[in-house]
């Protein structure tokens, strides 16, 4: 699966993909617009993180590019893809516990810090992408 070049887009059905885990250096893109919230995103080869109006929406340990990334209200939804396998961390609501998936298969369930993060490993090879679910 390819890395977004653009570092990041608007798809056709209105999800965002970025991120460009092939870079050397980090580069990033501020003031991107999209269903009327601002996101800005930073990406190379060790990390890729997403804001959404200056709040945290996800990151990734080695860096990852993101295809299809939809923010719902009950979770959020992707296809994540990279060189190695990754560390994922996402923004969600704080202190409430919910189900995620890796290609379909249920990996557990997992409740939030306070903060509202929740962190999960993924093996990626390169060559293709994972889809990831994390609901409610």
């Amino acid at each position: 699966m390819a890395a977004v070049k653009e570092l990041i887009r608007t798809e056709n059905d209105g999800t965002i993909s970025f991120g460009d885990y092939e870079l050397s250096e980090k580069q990033k893109l501020e003031d991107f617009e999209n269903n009327g919230n601002l996101y800005k995103v930073k990406t190379y080869s060790e990390l890729t993180k997403l804001e959404r109006d200056g709040l945290f929406v996800y990151e990734s340990e080695p860096g990852t590019a993101v295809t299809g990334f939809k923010a719902k209200k009950d979770g959020v939804e992707f296809t994540v893809s990279g060189k190695d396998d990754a560390q994922i961390t996402v923004g969600l609501m704080e202190d409430t516990e919910y189900n995620v998936s890796v290609n379909g298969r249920e990996i557990g369930k997992m409740k939030t810090n306070l903060g509202g993060k929740l962190s999960f490993s993924v093996e990626l090879s390169g060559e293709y992408g994972v889809f990831v679910k994390v609901t409610l």
